[in-house]
């Protein structure tokens, strides 16, 4: 059993924290790729002074795949790994792991077998450009069902990204990575569909702290409306294939968050009110029609 860290750079501004990050765990029983998406920011003297300290390797891609799709970018960098690697965690290159992450996956890595799960999730904290953690830590029940944390994301209570995830590789093969704009909620689909809607084994006793800058996706307005066009292909996904795979009392809001995504990209159109009007009535949340009216005449608008 391996462990693989892939690391699908870009930019070299906080690449070195990531690094240190990296040269501190305290369990060395694991393997980075780095896969540089033809960056014009060369940081292979940035890696010869971490050569040593952790075991590594670097490739260069010839030709920039990551502006058009970040999942592409993602599945070439996952090419990379061992044969042999049986999990994989995908870690940003500005995202930094605390000292344990790796002691912590190996510590709980046979319970984890013994109950069949796919995803382990550590806790996270957000920090900014100067290393500042400016969130509290998110923190979960260690065994957690998928369609709780999910739903607790979109209800503010927990937070996710790519990050802070290792899963089995098999699971990864047989599922892949949804292609939305910007990787927007396909790493969301991921964890879903990786543990089969299922239960992940959260880790809170080590977190992984998330930067988020303006130089980052999540951290800047700059895509906003492609952010939502993704969001609206990931919604409409979800609710077309998945929904019955959570509690009841999880669909409206699913449902709501679809409902929302839709008119801001589709417009308000008879044919959305009536398809998104069907999908409440045939859930049974009849009050949420009414609702939906009200909001679709008086309120949405399209950007």
């Amino acid at each position: 059993m391996t462990l693989n860290i892939v690391i699908p750079y870009y930019r070299l501004m906080f690449f070195k924290a990531t690094l240190n990050s990296l040269a501190s765990q305290i369990d060395k029983r694991f393997k980075v790729y780095i896969g540089n998406d033809a960056s014009d920011e060369d940081p292979k003297e940035l890696l010869k002074t971490f050569e040593g300290q952790f075991d590594f390797s670097y490739h260069r891609f010839d030709e920039n795949i990551g502006n058009d799709s970040l999942v592409k970018q993602w599945d070439r960098c996952i090419k990379l790994c061992d044969n042999d690697c049986s999990w994989i965690m995908i870690l940003g290159d500005d995202d930094v792991l605390g000292d344990k992450v790796v002691e912590k996956f190996y510590e709980k890595i046979e319970t984890v077998n013994a109950l069949d799960i796919n995803v382990i999730k550590f806790s996270t904290v957000v920090i900014d450009e100067n290393d500042k953690e400016i969130t509290n830590i998110f923190k979960n029940e260690e065994i957690s069902k998928a369609i709780d944390t999910f739903y607790n994301k979109i209800v503010d209570k927990s937070r996710s990204s790519l990050s802070e995830h290792i899963f089995r590789k098999s699971s990864f093969q047989e599922k892949g990575f949804k292609e939305y704009g910007l990787a927007w909620h396909s790493d969301d689909m991921a964890w879903l569909e990786f543990s089969n809607f299922k239960n992940m084994f959260c880790i809170n006793t080590e977190k992984v702290c998330i930067r988020v800058s303006n130089k980052s996706i999540s951290g800047t307005n700059k895509f906003f409306i492609e952010k939502e066009k993704a969001s609206f292909q990931f919604y409409k996904i979800l609710v077309q294939e998945h929904l019955f795979k959570f509690r009841f009392s999880q669909r409206n809001l699913i449902l709501r968050k679809h409902e929302s995504k839709s008119v801001l990209v589709n417009g308000k159109s008879l044919m959305n009110y009536f398809r998104i009007t069907w999908l409440y009535a045939k859930n049974a949340y009849l009050f949420s029609v009414l609702k939906f009216t009200y909001r679709f005449i008086f309120k949405y608008n399209r950007f």
